[in-house]
């Protein structure tokens, strides 16, 4: 069982060289720890609540100073744990931060577990369980749309909306039992099928914003494919806007995969350079870049495929097609700075076909966009309704969508009361556990062991 007795602690921090590095402590002694760490420039013998305070780190056992720096105290409720909570600010040295800490836990508190801090802010009430998950991604968030939906989920709106279904459903569950236990004549008549048709469309809405949803947080992943030389280099630096991939006129430069993060439209883009696909192979080296790339393009939610426009299709972009078949993608047709080749229908059929010149930065604002028309649909703008973002929350939207269909059905058929809250109480459960009014503590341990120790 968790413990809200004790005291942790934590460098709150990314270790490294930095201006600024914190270590932040929670629990009911962390104002008696921070009285024997600090010594205030002004000599003040107290802290007081939410000021900073300037002064000196000290070990008290060694009866030295570590740094000098900030402290800043706040008293429960009012704080991230609603605890009482201290930050001590020191200089960004990974040497200074481990020695305060090293001292904070010498003088009772613990070292802190991966996410604590937040699990304690959920434990204590002041935070439910999908905004403690949005912490993360707020941390993890990688453009700003993803920040967005993450700091709306951190808000409440997705708890709201969820918290709402759930009272409704209660309320349906609620009569179900009380027509178990009591004759007809003894509890009034409530209508249970205009509910659950109102909670079904609620949560249908919240299922189908989960598509987009999760590509804000995960990105999508793009494979560059095609025949050597054809600019696949050349387009994913010109997709980032930079030279991050080495570009030749020699066939086979690109020996592994190169994987590369970019914002189109929102959207984190995870680009995946890969080694052209031929056949004629006598480079055990090159052989085995092109193995990656055959595997890339399998675990890639999109495709790239690049051919030379100034030139006839070969056998080889042939073979490449093939590979792609079935994988959503797009045809980008490069070099068209040159004499142009279209090339015929049945290349890739029903794939939009983009013509740019990765040389000269040519085309490559028409290739963002119809790669946002290929993974949105076009919407790139989000919408003022909450978005789910969490694979966790789709999976327990899609438990609770299939149980409140199943009472539908079941009160259609007329089944007894108990048959149907058996379908209620299933759906009551599942969105419980997204904002974690039915939990459990392995379900907890899974959550917070993904954050960072000292959040």
């Amino acid at each position: 069982m968790y413990s809200l007795d004790d005291t942790i602690a934590a460098i709150a921090t990314s270790i490294g060289q930095s201006g600024v590095g914190i270590v932040k402590i929670s629990g009911p002694e962390s104002l008696s720890i921070a009285h024997q760490v600090f010594r205030s420039a002004k000599g003040k013998t107290r802290l007081e609540p939410y000021r900073l305070h300037y002064g000196t780190i000290i070990d008290p056992h060694a009866g030295e100073p570590i740094d000098e720096g900030l402290v800043a105290y706040m008293p429960k409720p009012y704080t991230y744990t609603r605890q009482d909570v201290v930050e001590i600010q020191a200089h960004g040295s990974a040497v200074a931060l481990r020695r305060i800490l090293q001292v904070v836990l010498s003088l009772g508190a613990r070292p802190a577990e991966a996410g604590e801090m937040t699990l304690r802010a959920f434990l204590n009430g002041r935070l439910d369980l999908a905004q403690a998950e949005a912490v993360l991604d707020v941390i993890e968030a990688k453009t700003e749309a993803a920040l967005r939906v993450a700091t709306e989920q951190l808000g409440g709106t997705l708890s709201q909306q969820v918290s709402q279904v759930r009272r409704g459903l209660l309320d349906v569950l609620a009569f179900l039992e009380a027509s178990i236990d009591f004759v007809e004549d003894e509890i009034p008549l409530q209508d249970v099928t205009g509910p659950l048709q109102e909670a079904t469309t609620a949560l249908t809405r919240l299922y189908q914003s989960a598509d987009h949803g999760l590509i804000y947080r995960q990105g999508v992943k793009a494979a560059i494919v095609g025949q050597p030389n054809v600019g696949k280099s050349s387009l994913l630096n010109a997709l980032l806007r930079g030279d991050r991939a080495i570009v030749t006129d020699i066939p086979g430069t690109t020996r592994d995969t190169l994987e590369e993060t970019t914002n189109v439209g929102g959207i984190p883009l995870v680009l995946v350079d890969t080694a052209g696909i031929r056949h004629e192979i006598t480079d055990e080296v090159e052989r085995l870049g092109v193995s990656r790339s055959r595997h890339a393009l399998q675990r890639a939610d999109i495709a790239l495929v690049v051919i030379d426009g100034s030139r006839p299709l070969e056998p080889r972009d042939w073979d490449i097609e093939m590979l792609v078949r079935g994988k959503p993608a797009l045809l980008v047709i490069n070099k068209n700075d040159l004499p142009p080749f279209n090339p015929p229908a049945e290349f890739l059929p029903g794939a939009p076909r983009v013509w740019i010149s990765a040389l000269n930065q040519q085309g490559i604002d028409t290739l963002e966009a119809a790669i946002i028309e290929l993974v949105m649909g076009g919407r790139v703008t989000l919408a003022d309704a909450p978005m789910v973002s969490n694979p966790r929350h789709k999976a327990l939207l899609q438990q609770a969508l299939d149980h409140t269909r199943s009472a539908i059905d079941g009160q259609e058929m007329d089944l007894s009361p108990d048959l149907v809250s058996i379908d209620v109480r299933e759906a009551v459960e599942a969105l419980g556990q997204i904002t974690g009014e039915t939990v459990t503590e392995d379900l907890l341990d899974t959550i917070f062991s993904k954050f960072c120790i000292g959040k």
